[in-house]
């Protein structure tokens, strides 16, 4: 396995139950809960976005797509946008490019996560490459992260 040390220590260390899952490298969020057999609502992808100049993750099911205009309300922000890979590669010195973990606490990045990925017991995300995956409950992530959280992504 290749999670990231920082991510795998942090959960070591915290003493937090987690499933480590392997799967065939995928590269969307859908992908990856298809390869994992799990719906598009248990798998949480983390997308980066710039707002108004910052760094913001925001943490919302793999059958969901981001709403900018609830967003932009959300952050409070003016200017609200995807950031690209060559923007926030170099954030996650330790992960795959787009296989970044929901833990912006780590890399010291606000963390967002959208109503609707709350009502899900278990979680599973990108664990910082694209064929490693970590399972865990809800609120154990919510503990860890403490993340704001609001609805600003809609079901596909």
């Amino acid at each position: 396995m290749t999670i990231p040390s920082k991510l795998k220590d942090f959960l070591d260390q915290k003493q937090v139950s987690y499933l480590a899952l392997v799967h065939p490298r995928a590269y969307t969020a859908q992908e990856v809960a298809a390869a994992l057999h799990v719906p598009g609502q248990e798998l949480a992808k983390t997308v980066v976005v710039q707002a108004d100049g910052r760094f913001v993750l925001t943490v919302l099911p793999a059958s969901y797509r981001l709403n900018f205009e609830k967003l932009r309300a959300t952050l409070g922000a003016k200017d609200v946008r995807l950031a690209t890979e060559g923007e926030f590669g170099k954030l996650f010195p330790e992960c795959e490019l787009g296989g970044m973990a929901p833990f912006g606490n780590l890399y010291n990045l606000p963390v967002w996560v959208d109503t609707s990925l709350t009502r899900d017991e278990e979680i599973l995300f990108n664990a910082g490459t694209h064929i490693d995956t970590i399972k865990m409950k809800y609120v154990e992530f919510d503990k860890l992260v403490q993340p704001r959280v609001s609805t600003f992504a809609d079901h596909l």
